[in-house]
């Protein structure tokens, strides 16, 4: 049967010709119709009249009935078509319905029954001469119900029902019309396929194209439901297709408005993928590339503001540029374009806070805002961004004139908002914080009162977890401050606090904007001294943890935990505040929390499993094979291909929400409920086992100890005679003297650094000492480590000297050195784990790496390097199976295998630290540098001992000097339980006199047979730098440290 009534031409032939092909059915063929050639296929019989009902032949008289009316409704509805007449449409309608009567439900003709009664019937609707549309629609319903998937005419009956929907949607612009044919061409189009009749039907303009434009033209909608729709829409845009741009775009936006309300970052992720996809199918010229760059960029900047990823608001600037190029003076969108650029060189302001930034963002804002003159229904938005812009230009250079104009701005904007206007709760908040800054100013009570009932007005706004309700929280927080700081009401503090706590909780707002509050709360509680303070502290770091465990590299955690400004301080303020409250546990707990946290972060990847191994050994194996994909991901190189890197940062994010998953069903076991939580002071107190470990804390609001012991309480050793400001200027007296030294002769006095070391003894170390002395009864030569933080980390503790004699004139008083064995670590954790892998016996190698003539250019020479690694060779027990690597051997892979393979190492070079990008520091080879990120990607769980005979292995960058990331910590953390590490720069020539007298001590009671023992380094190095007194000067005595067990 014809379905669709289309006269495709007209057939004259004899009877005697159709019966000459006998019972052998036969094709005809017909001119081409859109480029398709049809053709039907026909067979002839001859009828025979018959009275028997049950004889066969008159089911095929039946048949025949249902065919001539069939043949004679197409015959009308052809001349309908062609003709338009009424009357040809009612006898097709009519013919059609007999037929239909004819065709039960059972019959096998009775889907194509329903289907030319349904065509004919929507034809006389989109000619508007039926009205009937529901009806016509359920016959096409029932007709695709009889052909599904697999029957040879579902696809057409697929055609048929978005032919129906479509038009239905034309004449009602009901929305549920054009979703539905979009979903039905979805399922129909892979069925059609090039170059068959319905392919050339149902991909037309009037087809699926018409579905896809009319999609595109539907409002935003952020709904599941809308979105399903869009990625419908894109399904049926393949590549290639001229509306695949708009999809992608269309679909961007979408889940960008779904980030909006929900603050999940995977629909930011999502827009930027397809916004990326979309501007990359519209070169230079396409004349919807304007809006695809701003669409772009805009999600580029939601994500930077939700994740403070530099790279997101840099790209987004030179989106946005490129967008306002592309709109000259006269263009309809260059207003859009200027407000989008302004915005987002304000917040480039706030972050690099280079005035230039925004002074064009408040001239580009002006410039929009005449574009937009009153009528413009976006004058509204305009107005409230110039604003923003000129409030955050009044709180750098506080000019009165720029707040008046920003809260004259900001009335208007409002007055322009309908109370439902989608945007309100912005103006309202932003608008409550110039009337804020306004009352600090004035201290007219009336601002104030205002700015309070804006914010609340703001909040009532928005659902409950609206990611945008953090920042009505934050203002509102602002206003009641601003008046307890003018009227000094307890309550209005307590309020500040609330909105602080549930600003910094929300849970949809991204971490960095919750870190930022947090530690605003923590600095108001400690300047207005508020019980919270602690509370705020334990904020910052949990939220600082789980911000700094998202980035995927470990250069881009630290990038992230040095981009808040004042948090770099947050470990030691913590630890003081707990220790101002009479909590040293807490104190204990929180200063570990906080430092290190690069380190802690990594090691969590690395987690000893055998006891999950026998407990769950499933949940074993899903935790090591998702850390191992999490390890290998922190060292990869990022790409420079944004949208490369996106993915890989999606993949990261997702693997790491894997990871936790797993973590927490770790922690369901019985016995791991504390499975890689922070350990609580009874887990640090495990570093103490074998000496007491002091920490020493540098706050600006109090500096002091604490000393762990073996067992017990924590004590508290304050150090009243000096601060903050005055560790710095140490610490920078000693850089001075130290690199006065350089041009001394060995055997001058080294005056300045002897009052220095003075100094570390009196108003630090003494007092320490007196409470292991007297309080702990520390026996002397017992061993201690020193744990220091910020300010502490330059200065050489174990070198504290009072050098001066003892009142009863018996000899000189003794040093710290004197009196203990010092060692360092870098935290309690780190020192805990190195004891925990040395359960782990493995046979005993020793390598001595020398490399004392880099290639040219890298360099000086390092003259005594070889004679270093020679002597270190003998002084190895022969059992030790010693070997050397040096000259062209000393390459950065042989380092690197040399490391991996054995047990003890002593690496003799020139050792660099880079201040800018501490991971960047390395050990020069004979090619390539050996890096800190090498070392840590290393997981050497063997490893025992390392001798660092090279310039500056044990000293942090001074920007984030509580991460202690130098090349020392890095072996410590790659496996090596024990290492000696150098403070500032070797002296070549008379290091090799520490380095002999080192090992000599170092293996002197070992006997044949034995095994070399990592844990006596720091009493052998103690012993090493008192026994060279007389030949290696003060400074190059003092650079040699033990880190480790």
């Amino acid at each position: 049967m014809l379905g669709n009534g289309e006269l495709v031409g007209k057939l004259e032939t004899s009877w005697d010709e159709l019966l000459d092909y006998g019972d052998e059915p036969f094709d005809i063929s017909f001119p081409p119709v859109r480029g398709v050639h049809p053709s039907l296929m026909l067979k002839a019989a001859v009828v025979h009249a018959c009275d028997n009902q049950d004889d066969p032949l008159l089911d095929s008289i039946i048949e025949h009935e249902i065919a001539r009316d069939t043949d004679a409704g197409h015959t009308r509805f052809s001349q309908y078509v062609t003709s338009g007449m009424v009357s040809h449409l009612n006898d097709a309608v009519g013919h059609f319905q007999l037929v239909l009567g004819d065709c039960p439900a059972d019959h096998p003709d009775h889907a194509a029954a329903l289907t030319n009664l349904a065509w004919a019937r929507l034809k006389g609707y989109i000619r508007k001469h039926l009205q009937d549309i529901g009806s016509t629609t359920s016959l096409f319903r029932e007709a695709l119900a009889l052909r599904p998937q697999g029957h040879p005419d579902h696809p057409s009956s697929l055609y048929h029902l978005t032919e129906a929907l479509t038009w239905r949607y034309i004449k009602k612009r009901t929305t549920i019309y054009i979703r539905e044919s979009a979903q039905l061409y979805c399922e129909l189009l892979p069925l059609c396929p090039e170059g068959t009749y319905l392919h050339s039907t149902a991909a037309g303009a009037n087809g699926v194209d018409y579905v896809i434009r009319a999609c595109n033209n539907l409002p935003k909608d952020a709904s599941d439901e809308g979105i399903h729709l869009r990625r419908i829409v894109l399904d049926i845009c393949p590549l290639g297709h001229q509306h695949r741009p708009r999809a992608l775009d269309k679909l961007a936006q979408a889940v960008e408005a779904r980030f909006d309300r929900h603050g999940t970052i995977d629909d930011l992720d999502e827009s930027i993928l397809h916004g990326r996809e979309a501007v990359s199918l519209c070169p230079e010229g396409h004349s919807d590339r304007d809006a695809y760059l701003n669409n772009l960029a805009l999600s580029l900047r939601s994500r930077f503001n939700h994740q403070r990823k530099s790279y997101d608001l840099n790209e987004a600037i030179t989106l946005y540029e490129e967008a306002l190029r592309l709109c000259p003076v006269g263009h309809k969108s260059r207003d859009t374009s200027l407000d989008n650029l302004g915005g987002a060189l304000r917040a480039r302001f706030n972050q690099r806070s280079d005035v230039d930034d925004l002074d064009r963002a408040i001239n580009l804002r002006r410039e929009a805002l005449t574009l937009r003159p009153p009528g413009n229904p976006s004058r509204d938005k305009t107005l409230n961004n110039l604003a923003l812009a000129l409030k955050t230009r009044y709180d750098k250079s506080d000019a009165s004139e720029d707040l008046d104009e920003a809260i004259d701005l900001y009335r208007e904007s409002l007055q322009l908002k309908r109370h439902d206007h989608p945007e309100r709760h912005v103006t309202l908040r932003n608008f409550s914080s110039v009337l804020c800054s306004r009352f600090t100013q004035t201290q007219k009570n009336e601002d104030v009162e205002e700015a309070i009932r804006l914010c609340q007005e703001s909040l009532e706004a928005l659902p409950s977890l609206h990611p945008s309700r953090y920042f009505s929280y934050m203002r509102l927080q602002e206003a009641y401050l601003s008046r307890y700081r003018v009227q000094r009401k307890s309550a209005d503090l307590s309020l500040a606090v609330e909105n602080f706590r549930l600003a910094s909780r929300h849970p949809t707002q991204g971490f960095p904007e919750r870190i930022t509050e947090a530690i605003d709360w923590a600095r108001q509680a400690e300047v207005h001294q508020h019980e919270s303070a602690l509370e705020a502290y334990q904020v910052c770091l949990e939220l600082f943890d789980n911000h700094v465990m998202t980035r995927s590299s470990i250069i881009s955690r630290r990038e992230a935990a040095t981009a808040f400004r004042g948090a770099q301080s947050l470990p030691v303020d913590a630890a003081s505040c707990a220790i101002r409250r009479d909590n040293l546990r807490h104190a204990v707990e929180l200063v570990e929390r906080g430092r290190g946290q690069q380190w802690s972060l990594a090691s969590r990847l690395r987690s000893p499993l055998e006891e999950l191994e026998s407990t769950n050994p499933n949940l074993a194996h899903k935790f090591s094979k998702l850390s191992k994909h999490l390890s290998d991901a922190q060292g990869s190189v990022v790409s420079t291909d944004r949208a490369a890197a996106d993915r890989a940062e999606t993949q990261y994010r997702k693997r790491q929400e894997q990871w936790g998953a797993v973590v927490s069903d770790i922690r369901n076991l019985e016995g791991f409920s504390r499975f890689l939580l922070p350990p609580s002071y009874e887990d640090l107190q495990a570093a103490a086992r074998h000496g007491p470990v002091i920490i020493l804390i540098a706050s600006q609001y109090s500096c002091g100890a604490i000393i762990v012991p073996t067992s017990g309480e924590p004590h508290h050793v304050p150090l009243p005679s000096i601060s903050l400001t005055d560790l710095k200027n140490l610490k920078d007296r000693f850089a001075r003297a130290i690199r006065d030294t350089s041009i001394m002769g060995p055997k001058q006095p080294r005056n300045d650094i002897i009052v220095l070391l003075r100094t570390v003894w009196d108003a630090i170390m003494l007092p320490v000492v007196n409470v292991l002395e007297h309080i702990l009864k520390l026996k002397h030569r017992s061993r201690i480590w020193l744990c220091p933080t910020a300010a502490f980390t330059s200065i050489p503790l174990h070198a504290a000297h009072p050098f001066q004699k003892k009142a009863d004139c018996s000899g000189n008083e003794p040093c710290l050195e004197d009196l203990y064995i010092c060692s360092y670590t870098p935290t309690l954790s780190a020192l805990i784990r190195s004891r925990q892998m040395m359960k782990k016996h493995v046979p005993q190698s020793f390598v001595a790496i020398g490399q004392g003539q880099p290639a040219a250019g890298k360099s000086k020479a390092l003259l005594a390097v070889d004679s270093e690694v020679e002597l270190v060779r003998k002084l190895v027990p022969a059992t030790a199976n010693s070997t050397i690597i040096s000259g062209d051997a000393a390459t950065r892979a042989g380092a690197l295998e040399a490391l991996e393979q054995n047990t003890w190492v002593h690496l003799a070079c020139h050792g660099k630290q880079d201040p800018m990008q501490p991971y960047n520091s390395h050990f020069v080879m004979r090619d390539q540098p050996l890096t800190l990120l090498d070392i840590m990607e290393k997981d050497i769980p063997h490893a025992e001992f390392a001798f660092l005979s090279a310039c500056h292995t044990a000293v942090g960058d001074e920007e984030t000097p509580d991460e202690v990331i130098h090349l020392a910590a890095g072996l410590q953390f790659s496996g090596f339980k024990s290492v000696i590490g150098t403070l500032w720069e070797v002296d070549d020539a008379v290091a090799k006199h520490v380095v002999e007298a080192f090992y000599k001590h170092m293996f002197e009671d070992l006997k044949d047979g034995e095994v070399m023992s990592c844990t006596k380094a720091a009493w052998a190095l103690n012993r090493a730098t008192r026994s060279v007194k007389t030949k290696v000067p003060l400074e190059q005595r003092m650079v040699f440290i033990h880190i480790g067990v």
